[in-house]
């Protein structure tokens, strides 16, 4: 069976109940639970059954026990997570997004323990033992320098060892403030261009590509795709997810994947989801799907319509992580998405 490793931050991740603006919920009771994008890809493969392990630093305090148990109990794997003395468990804090109103994320992550923690503490030819895809994000580069560096390291020593590397781009504009006064797009557009060179497989959305890798914004996918494949020559595939939405309650969500060698772009169904109840970790279940797809052999086609389809049901489920079995995704892709009950 193939092994997959991601790496990346974990966090606390402390949401309002309900659409409690902050000032309404608080004082007063957050919801809690356990979050990041890597993190929450490696707990949709294990979920679905991979071979999967997850590497971060976390300090020795109780939580970051918590969040280590919470991810064994989805059957990730986490012996390569260091325990450090220094640093702490980021954190951030949500509101909920309605009707016209947008969502709001905080972040509290500077100097979080994987945020500070050198290359060199981490193990590369014992965590790389037996791995054939490595998974990162855009978001671990924009913490912090060390994070940025740590991240060229981890995906020059995968693709030393012939590793597939999957980089889901994850723009933030809320971060990457560790070089002022550069602007964080110029230092993401920098950051992730000494990245990309070492990635076979780009994830993105078409604001990710133009943000982050100072490509035009175009609504052509084959195009994009092309200009990314031309900057990249390195890069196999190219996946976009695809978004229109009407307000924070009602999102049309598709995908496209584009393959180099053939010139070929393959788009998946469209779906309109009426009722969301989380929209964060969306993309992390698409990109998840999206690998799960190719571990699978699936077709292109069915590949891509694959990880679509988990992103989709990925908006029904409260919290980052996609608690959806392959059954209900592919139950989803064959037509049934009425919503109706099974019994």
């Amino acid at each position: 069976m193939s092994r997959v490793v991601t790496f990346g931050e974990v966090m606390l991740r402390l949401a309002t109940p309900g659409f409690a603006r902050f000032q309404q919920a608080m004082p007063g009771s957050l919801n809690a639970s356990f979050a990041g994008a890597e993190a929450s890809i490696a707990a949709s493969l294990a979920y679905f059954g991979i071979d999967t392990a997850f590497v971060t630093a976390l300090p020795k305090n109780a939580i970051a026990d918590a969040c280590i148990a919470d991810l064994r109990s989805l059957g990730v794997e986490t012996e390569y997570i260091l325990r450090t003395h220094e640093g702490r468990l980021g954190t951030y804090f949500l509101e909920h997004g309605a009707n016209q109103r947008g969502g709001n994320v905080i972040y509290d992550r500077e100097g979080s323990a994987v945020a500070i923690t050198p290359a060199s503490a981490y193990d590369w030819d014992v965590i790389f033992s037996g791995c054939e895809w490595f998974v990162i994000s855009g978001i671990t580069p924009a913490i912090s320098r060390n994070a940025a560096e740590v991240a060229l390291v981890a995906v020059q020593e995968a693709a030393r060892r012939q590793i597939k590397v999957v980089c889901d781009m994850n723009y933030r504009t809320k971060l990457w403030q560790w070089e002022p006064p550069l602007s964080a797009r110029d230092l993401a557009t920098r950051t992730m261009k000494s990245l990309l060179p070492f990635v076979q497989i780009f994830v993105g959305g078409i604001s990710d590509a133009a943000a982050m890798l100072g490509i035009e914004h175009s609504d052509d996918l084959h195009a994009l795709a092309k200009q990314i494949i031309t900057q990249f020559p390195n890069l196999t595939h190219a996946a976009f997810t695809l978004r229109d939405g009407s307000t924070s309650a009602a999102q049309c969500f598709s995908g496209a994947l584009y393959e180099a060698a053939t010139d070929t772009l393959h788009t998946a169904p469209r779906y309109t989801i009426t009722q969301i109840i989380d929209r964060l970790g969306a993309g992390d279940a698409f990109t998840a799907g999206l690998i799960y797809s190719f571990l699978q052999h699936f077709t292109l086609p069915d590949t891509i319509a694959f990880a679509t389809a988990a992103g989709c049901l990925a908006h029904s489920i409260e919290g980052d992580y996609n608690y959806s079995t392959r059954a209900e995704i592919e139950t989803l892709m064959q037509g049934d998405g009425g919503g109706r009950v099974s019994r």
